[in-house]
């Protein structure tokens, strides 16, 4: 009743996509100044936001498109060009990190969503759940979207320990291969919604 290779695919896509080390810079920035144990909890909160959203629109992503007008080779362009913009600005480090607010929580905003729970994020999720045509699959797709989550908030939680280990030197190594691996995987997300949009038609 699971299938390894559906879970090791999304997995690694959602890696990438959603980026645990690179994060953690961006993390430590926007929750600077507060006590570790607030820290903390707004790794959690983070974590939940995004899940909460991913959730949605893998349950009710199709009714959501259907509602907009949107098609799904549509939104796997459009996303594939926002993640070629996300992975050109990782691979040239000039992505902006957001300056910390000491009045807004964070960890709603920007963190859960559009950092974590970004446009490509929901795609990748939208069509896993689509091409789940079993029980093993579908066990396979929810178990890799909850094992993301769990390393996020294990990454973000311990966000300081990791600094110390891998420096800012490995963080920018790390940032760069995400980099090259997510613009790989948008240009491919591209052109399948390319495919599918000739096919259509």
């Amino acid at each position: 009743m699971f299938d390894v290779a559906v879970f090791g695919s999304l997995f690694l896509t959602l890696f990438v996509i959603m980026d645990p080390p690179g994060i953690t810079p961006i993390f430590l920035a926007l929750t600077a100044g507060r006590p570790a144990k607030v820290q903390k909890r707004m790794a959690f909160q983070a974590v939940c936001v995004a899940g909460g959203v991913i959730a949605t629109f893998g349950l009710l992503g199709h009714q959501i498109l259907n509602y907009l007008h949107v098609s799904v080779p549509a939104l796997m362009i459009a996303g594939g060009l926002l993640l070629l913009l996300i992975a050109l600005d990782l691979l040239t480090g000039k992505t902006d990190e957001p300056k910390q607010t000491k009045d807004v929580n964070v960890a709603l905003v920007p963190l859960g969503m559009p950092l974590l729970a970004g446009p490509g994020a929901i795609v990748s999720v939208i069509l896993a759940v689509q091409k789940a045509d079993s029980v093993a699959t579908q066990v396979s797709v929810w178990t890799a979207i909850l094992a993301i989550h769990v390393v996020l908030w294990l990454v973000m939680r311990y966000s300081l320990l990791i600094i110390r280990v891998i420096k800012d030197g490995g963080v920018v190594l790390v940032t760069r291969l995400a980099g090259m691996m997510l613009s790989a995987i948008a240009v491919q997300q591209i052109i399948n919604g390319v495919t599918q949009v000739i096919r259509g038609s």
